[in-house]
């Protein structure tokens, strides 16, 4: 027999024996150490408890957010349409007006001079010369006329009618008994209607 070879074996056996004593000894630490503190030794793995994130409830709120987006949009272009179709109602109702009414101006200035005209003709003539001026005056006074009622000019009519804030101006009262209370008696200056606007009320007395 080798005294060399059985002392190598004796070694050997020695190791191995001095191994598992060891490790026995480390693996009664590790039970004291988590039996002590409840945690895991460092080194060791452990199942973790954090929630993983779910796609489909990403994807659900996602949409959500996209649809109250688009709520919003649409309610946005509402808005809008509506202040559009009000814009291009009015416009249009300003066109319409300015279309009716478009002589105002014109017909305002030339009230005056139409006032001239009927205050002349009742001068009365007391000879040839007149009568025919008067007659010249008349047909110019009443080319006048045609031309405004053709623009849609209408006189208002004052006496014997009732009085009318919106259509008469009451300058006068005075008390007749061939009229009623309230009543127009009197007309000083003619009053105008074009179309159905008043461009110039009728300058009245009032019974009263």
């Amino acid at each position: 027999m080798n005294p060399l070879r059985e002392v190598s074996k004796l070694t050997k056996e020695q190791n191995n024996t001095i191994n598992e004593e060891v490790e026995i000894e480390h693996n009664e630490q590790v039970e004291l150490t988590e039996e002590n503190t409840g945690e895991p030794v460092v080194g060791e793995s452990e199942p973790t408890n954090v929630a993983e994130s779910n796609p489909v409830d990403e994807y659900l709120q996602e949409i959500e957010q996209l649809k109250a987006k688009l709520e919003e949009a649409d309610n946005r272009i509402l808005r809008l349409q509506a202040d559009f179709d009000n814009f291009r109602r009015r416009t249009r109702i300003d066109q319409e007006a300015s279309e009716k009414y478009r002589a105002q101006k014109l017909i305002t200035e030339l009230l005056p001079a139409l006032d001239n005209f009927e205050r002349a003709m009742k001068v009365e003539a007391d000879n040839e010369q007149t009568r025919a001026l008067l007659q010249g005056m008349d047909m110019v006074y009443r080319s006048m006329v045609d031309a405004l009622k053709k623009e849609g000019v209408e006189p208002i009519e004052a006496v014997g009618k009732e009085f009318d804030p919106h259509l008469h101006q009451a300058v006068m009262q005075g008390e007749d008994e061939n009229y009623g209370a309230n009543v127009v008696t009197d007309e000083f200056q003619k009053g105008y209607l074009l179309k159905d606007r008043v461009i110039r009320p009728s300058m009245v007395k009032v019974n009263q």
